[in-house]
C-alpha cells in the first residue's frame, strides 16, 4: 500500500526524479519521460470518465486507468529490487482483458473503408486524443526501454499500451456511431 505523509520533498529541486529503488535519474531521462507520459495517459481517461459513456466502458476505463497506475509502478521500479513481490507489475492476464475488449467493440462496429478523422462527438474526440497519448508513452516507453540496456524490463508493459491504444481507437468509433467522419483523399 501507498503512504504518502508529504507531497513536497524537495528531492525534485535538484532536476532529478527518485525512482523505486532509491536511485536518481535527471527529469529528462528517456525513463521519467516514459513514466510522465503513462501518467498523462490516465489523465486524458479521466477527462473521458466525464463525457456521457456506457456503465461497462466506465468500468473499464476504471480498471485501465489502475492498470496504468501499476505500469507505472512496473516502469519506476526496476526488477529485483527489495520488496519486488510488492511491486505492481504488467501481467499477461491485463493485457488479455484489454483483448476481450477489444473482440467485444470490433463485434458492434463497422469494418473500415477508410481512414477515420479523429473527430466526432466529444467522448469520440477524447478517445482519440487518449490513444494518441497512449501511441506516445508506447513510443517513449521503447525508447527508456533502448536507452537502458543493462536492464531488464518487463515485455507486456510495451504489449500493454500496443493493446489500448487499440481498444481506445475502436471505443472512438463506437463513440462516433453514425457520426463517424472518414479520410477522404484529396477532399480538404
Amino acid at each position: 500500500m501507498v503512504h504518502l505523509d508529504r507531497i513536497t520533498t524537495r528531492g525534485g529541486d535538484t532536476g532529478t526524479t527518485g525512482l523505486g529503488d532509491g536511485s536518481r535519474l535527471p527529469k529528462h531521462h528517456p525513463l521519467i519521460v516514459a513514466i510522465g507520459t503513462v501518467d498523462e495517459a490516465n489523465c486524458v481517461l479521466g477527462v473521458v470518465r466525464l463525457e456521457s459513456l456506457p456503465a461497462s466502458l466506465l468500468s473499464s476505463l476504471t480498471r485501465i486507468q489502475n492498470d496504468l497506475f501499476d505500469l507505472g509502478s512496473d516502469l519506476a521500479c526496476p526488477p529485483g529490487m527489495k520488496f519486488e513481490d510488492k511491486v505492481p507489475r504488467i501481467k499477461a492476464e491485463q493485457v488479455g482483458r484489454l483483448d476481450s475488449d477489444l473482440v467485444i467493440a470490433n463485434a458492434n462496429v463497422a469494418p473500415l473503408t477508410s481512414f477515420v478523422l479523429p473527430a466526432g462527438t466529444r467522448a469520440a474526440t477524447w478517445l482519440h486524443m487518449a490513444r494518441t497519448v497512449v501511441r506516445r508513452a508506447e513510443r517513449d516507453v521503447t525508447a527508456a526501454i533502448a536507452a537502458m540496456p543493462e536492464r531488464s524490463f518487463n515485455p507486456e508493459l510495451v504489449r500493454y499500451l500496443n493493446r489500448l491504444s487499440d481498444l481506445l481507437f475502436v471505443w472512438a468509433r463506437q463513440a462516433n456511431g453514425a457520426d463517424e467522419i472518414m479520410w477522404v483523399p484529396g477532399g480538404g
